[in-house]
């Protein structure tokens, strides 16, 4: 069944289903809102007429007309190319499915100006509460949708200047084991890669390293961070730089995955076998050709449990401000200790790898 030429291109509206049925635009409203008092042959006449033109109901329209719920919830995150967000997003939909819902995402990036404007966005499309993975910086502002109606629930960080629900990882405790197991095993050099410090988990594992120090009473060298090491490509070039030094690290900690696979890029490079901590798993990070640690947890219950909060919310739970906190492991991964084979060699197997 073909809808008049006249419609092809856009969608029909009640005006042109009025039109075919031959009665009001009042008749059609009527009819689409299951108004029982309309005579039966002329509601026949319209939904007839509604079905010859592929008429679909405006849901969104009816929801601002009523105020009621649209079932939707939305997600704001920073980058569905990384495997940790992509994860978190996959959890939240999941959720989202099994309590009758849909999901709307949003990208924001690691900027609050953007974040702000998504946040605005979203509640203009009247989802019935919002997750969120923070960027960095002062989130007060975000108050005023709150006190409106829209429940929140922040991913991975704090909001901060808001108190409101929150699931994160235990990043300090993660990382203090982390770089103490390449302490206990003799390392006292250790070159540490890490994203910028603005970003309040970095802050965290950071600290966590510093305290796997204290923790045996060794000096911690600040010279040995490598601060703002934000995609793979900057950590092999300063790991290209850190391995040319006269005394170079005798092991290395990477504050995530991204810094993580460009040290592993660069070691293998150089042919070099130093021990690599990472924090944050990633793909394929069991067939590394060499041993590594990860720092690993279940991302998948972040956005599992952060979903969870938000619906509680949703119901109108009233309880105050949450914070769950995961834990983290360590563990170990790669499938060889042998040194890697010429770079040049046809057999080199991390061509590729993001």
């Amino acid at each position: 069944m073909n809808a008049d030429s006249h419609h092809q291109g856009r969608r029909p509206t009640m005006t042109d289903v009025a039109q075919r049925a031959g009665v009001s635009l009042k008749t059609v409203s009527r009819v689409v809102n299951g108004v029982q008092s309309v005579d039966a042959q002329m509601a026949s006449r319209v939904q007839e007429a509604a079905e010859e033109l592929g008429y679909r109901p405006n849901f969104a329209a009816a929801v601002l007309r009523s105020g009621s719920s649209t079932a939707t919830i939305g997600l704001l995150i920073k980058d569905l190319r990384n495997e940790f967000y992509a994860t978190i997003a996959a959890a939240v939909a999941d959720v989202a499915r099994a309590n009758g819902f849909q999901l709307i995402t949003s990208y924001s990036g690691e900027n609050a100006d953007d974040e702000l404007e998504a946040v605005q966005d979203l509640c203009r499309r009247r989802v019935d509460g919002l997750l969120i993975v923070p960027t960095s910086g002062d989130h007060a502002g975000l108050q005023k949708e709150m006190d409106l109606g829209t429940p929140m629930v922040f991913l991975d960080r704090r909001p901060e200047g808001l108190d409101a629900d929150a699931v994160v990882l235990d990043n300090f405790a993660g990382a203090r084991a982390g770089a103490g197991l390449l302490l206990d095993e003799g390392h006292t050099r250790i070159g540490i890669l890490i994203d910028t410090l603005k970003m309040p988990t970095m802050g965290q594992r950071l600290d966590g390293v510093r305290q796997a120090y204290a923790d045996r009473g060794m000096p911690f060298d600040e010279s040995q961070v490598v601060h703002n090491v934000a995609t793979p490509e900057k950590a092999a070039r300063r790991m290209d730089a850190i391995l040319a030094e006269e005394q170079p690290p005798t092991a290395f900690f990477c504050g995530n995955n991204r810094s993580g696979v460009g040290a592993l890029r660069a070691l293998w490079a150089h042919r070099r076998a130093e021990p690599l901590v990472c924090f944050d798993d990633f793909h394929l990070s069991d067939l590394m050709p060499r041993p590594l640690t990860v720092i690993s947890y279940d991302n998948y219950a972040l956005g599992a449990l952060g979903a969870e909060l938000l619906f509680r919310r949703i119901r109108g739970e009233d309880f105050d401000p949450e914070t769950v906190v995961l834990p983290t492991q360590l563990s170990r991964r790669g499938t060889s200790t042998d040194c890697p084979p010429d770079p040049g060699s046809a057999s080199q197997p991390t061509e590729g790898i993001q």
